[in-house]
């Protein structure tokens, strides 16, 4: 088990959490599970940017980034050095700390 401390953002976490999952978890995949509900317009397949993260701590304990990644999140809104697809990153069992970016590039929002 690991744990997942999100941070405050307005619309999917306003008070923001902290969650227990299982080590092998993709973040997006625990965020989901635990009532988060971070964008994820392309199923987390790895084919938009809309589950964009930025890992504040336990960025290095994360799976390593594959360049299919790596190119999508060239597309990403508020890139930052330590950004990952939520979909793509699996948890150790090292805590992380996540920001949810404020904005993301997909215009047309799910269940809006």
């Amino acid at each position: 088990m690991t744990i997942i401390k999100i941070l405050p953002h307005p619309e999917y976490c306003p008070d923001g959490r902290t969650l227990e999952v299982p080590a092998g978890t993709s973040i997006c995949e625990a965020l989901l599970d635990n009532g988060v509900e971070i964008e994820h317009a392309c199923d987390q397949v790895c084919a938009c940017t809309t589950c964009h993260v930025i890992v504040r701590e336990g960025f290095a304990s994360l799976s390593e980034m594959e360049e299919n990644e790596e190119d999508m999140l060239d597309r990403a809104w508020g890139l930052e050095p330590h950004s990952r697809l939520s979909c793509q990153a699996i948890l150790s069992n090292t805590p992380v700390t996540v920001e949810i970016p404020k904005y993301s590039i997909n215009h047309a929002k799910e269940n809006h």
